[in-house]
């Protein structure tokens, strides 16, 4: 009977231990994490974008693909989420130069959309998930460099756009990956 029981905590133990769920990174730190990113691009705002030419130049998020991942496994959703972030932190890499934004809150900013996007992966790594990135959620990204962006020159304007849209992009991952964590 012992020797039972023993199996079978060590088979729950290795099971856990390989399920997004067991990551401590998550599990502690992600909300503050997730809450910082948020509160920066907060900090970023800038009111000084004309509201009708936010809807000429706004890109629909797929909402169709949020959907998907919201439906998937544990390790579905946080590869979704880690993608979001990391389409996040190569679109900030951009010319920031006429966007109103202080360097230092960008520098910020991306140091824990970084973070978040590093321990994420880590707690998925060695899983299929990671390896095939969703093209379609790529090309959003760069829909919303090209067509907002470099179209309107990398004004401060195009920048208040992307802030707004990155905000969304990063509630989106924010929700996914929350209903990973027990509640508070």
């Amino acid at each position: 009977m012992l020797n039972r029981i023993f199996f079978a905590c060590v088979f729950l133990g290795l099971f856990c231990s390989g399920s997004a769920l067991s990551c401590r990174w998550m599990e502690h730190k992600f909300r503050q994490y997730s809450g910082n990113a948020l509160d920066l691009l907060d900090m970023m705002a800038n009111n000084i974008t004309n509201s009708t030419e936010d809807e000429e130049n706004t890109v629909a998020f797929p909402d169709h693909l949020y959907s998907q991942a919201s439906k998937a496994s544990a390790e579905g959703k946080l590869s979704f989420a880690v993608h979001i972030l990391q389409e996040v932190s190569a679109l900030f890499e951009e010319d920031q130069n006429s966007s109103s934004w202080q360097e230092v809150t960008v520098e910020n900013f991306l140091n824990v959309v970084n973070k978040q996007a590093d321990e994420l992966h880590s707690c998925i790594k060695g899983h299929s998930h990671m390896k095939k990135r969703n093209t379609k959620l790529h090309l959003y990204f760069k829909r919303l460099s090209n067509e907002i962006l470099a179209k309107m020159g990398h004004s401060a304007d195009a920048w208040e756009l992307i802030r707004r849209e990155v905000k969304d992009c990063l509630m989106k991952a924010d929700h996914l990956v929350s209903s990973l964590l027990p509640p508070n």
